[in-house]
């Protein structure tokens, strides 16, 4: 049975005290159940129609995006199209969203004409990527949340060494975040690839096995992270979607 907890409040700067402690929380009632049970409960009992399923189409995009279609194929999925994507990417979407019968895949991007002014040559990425990453995913995302209390991320553990103490709840200044995922492996997430006969990225083959805006994604060598094609050569190692959203006020939840 599901346990009563803390409801999501307000924000004072980062993860509020409420939200920290709803986090905490159900990662002691739920956060070793396996990733479909946890995945079920958050859509059906914790945050009914309050959550979405925030989704890059990317390398690994098919297995989380399976296991909701399973449960609710009009489950909110937000898509961010950053407008520097790969075209592969755009068309795997389509491929997967027609595959899957996802029925509530929203597209958000960055606004035109803020990009017109802030970057009109598009080298934006090449000159200050955390101000293109800011403009181009973290605020369209932050808007397309608004209205949502918690969201579903695909992020896991074993991807790069900024993730190894990712925990399956967590909250940041506006949501709960669910990491249905967070303890699976590459070998399980090919396993399950293949048990249901999902398409892979096109890209995968060619030695991505983190997709994310084409000029800032490159292959990746044996051996390395699996983000380590993104931002190569950088400090930069997350866009900045997965940072406390300091500032950002939940307008409804």
């Amino acid at each position: 049975m599901v346990q009563p907890l803390p409801q999501p409040d307000g924000t004072l700067g980062g993860a509020s005290a409420v939200d920290a402690a709803r986090a905490a929380a159900l990662n002691e009632a739920y956060g070793t159940l396996p990733a479909e049970e946890v995945l079920r409960l958050s859509l059906t009992a914790l945050f009914p129609g309050k959550i979405a399923l925030v989704s890059s189409f990317g390398a690994e995009s098919a297995v989380l995006l399976h296991m909701a279609a399973t449960i609710d194929r009009a489950v909110p999925v937000v898509f961010i199209d950053t407008d520097r994507l790969f075209p592969e990417t755009l068309a795997y979407r389509d491929t997967l969203i027609a595959r899957l019968g996802l029925t509530e895949v929203r597209s958000v991007g960055p606004d035109p004409e803020t990009m017109e002014a802030a970057d009109p040559y598009g080298a934006l990425f090449s000159i200050d990527p955390d101000r293109c990453c800011q403009l181009r995913k973290v605020e369209p995302l932050a808007e397309a949340l608004a209205p949502f209390a918690a969201w579903i991320t695909g992020r896991k553990r074993y991807q790069a060494a900024t993730r190894t103490t990712l925990r399956v709840f967590e909250a940041d200044a506006t949501h709960i975040k669910v990491s249905p995922l967070a303890t699976w492996g590459a070998g399980e997430l090919v396993a399950y690839l293949r048990e249901h006969d999902l398409p892979r990225h096109p890209l995968v083959a060619k030695g991505y096995p983190s997709i994310g805006c084409a000029p800032c994604t490159s292959p990746v060598a044996e051996g390395e992270d699996a983000r380590a094609g993104r931002w190569r050569g950088q400090a930069k190692t997350e866009c900045g979607i997965h940072v406390s959203n300091a500032g950002v006020t939940r307008r409804s939840a």
